[in-house]
């Protein structure tokens, strides 16, 4: 009878090992998957240059003005990214022509009768998980062109200006090259990794509550 018992208690301790085994094997399956994602979310962010326009406010007239400078902008960057091929270079470009970028969008707000003026400046900038068309960036922190308009307290504009995603140019640089075929995939596929998206989100907010 103890021998019976004996068995019977190896089989339910059998039992729960498995189980545990099986759960913990979940878990490391899931941890991978994340940490492989979230390596080619680290290396997509440092291979892209953003630019974010933020308004005044968020009034209408502050909030047209916006998208009058980003159009003036866009025209402007067209032949100063077009031949870049990597993020050095392209910020480089972009932190010779910060006063071009200030003279543009201050001529837009003088012709349009405002008082405040624009600030461009180069800097790292966190962001939440953001979509333009069908192109997805996840949170983080990137490399990015601001320009501040007057408070900038308003909602932002944003685009990637390198590689040349949203600039009207028939020589843009490969997508693929510039992120690699990991991070292209990711970028254009925000659907199919909404979920990924929204854990590495979390992730990157909590550390950067650490840090700050």
């Amino acid at each position: 009878m103890k021998g019976l018992f004996f068995m019977l208690k190896n089989i339910n301790i059998s039992k729960k090992a498995l189980e545990w085994g099986l759960i913990f094997g979940f878990i490391c399956s899931v941890f991978c998957s994340f940490a492989d994602f979230d390596a080619s979310c680290e290396d997509l962010r440092h291979n892209v240059l953003r630019l974010h326009i933020v308004a005044n406010s968020n009034s209408e007239k502050d909030q047209t003005l916006k998208l009058e400078i980003r159009d003036r902008i866009l025209e402007e960057s067209q032949s100063l990214f077009e031949t870049e091929k990597d993020l050095d270079s392209a910020i480089a470009t972009a932190e010779e022509n910060l006063k071009t970028y200030e003279k543009i969008a201050n001529e837009v707000i003088n012709e349009a009768g405002f008082d405040y003026k624009a600030e461009a400046k180069i800097g790292k900038a966190f962001f939440e998980t953001r979509v333009y068309e069908d192109f997805t960036l996840p949170s983080g922190e990137y490399d990015s062109l601001i320009i501040n308009l007057g408070k900038a307290e308003g909602k932002n504009w944003w685009c990637v200006v390198f590689p040349s995603v949203c600039l009207p140019t028939e020589n843009k640089a490969s997508l693929d090259i510039s992120v690699g075929k990991k991070g292209c995939e990711i970028a254009q596929n925000g659907e199919r990794f909404k979920a990924k998206f929204k854990t590495v989100e979390i992730y990157e907010k909590i550390k950067k509550a650490i840090r700050d």
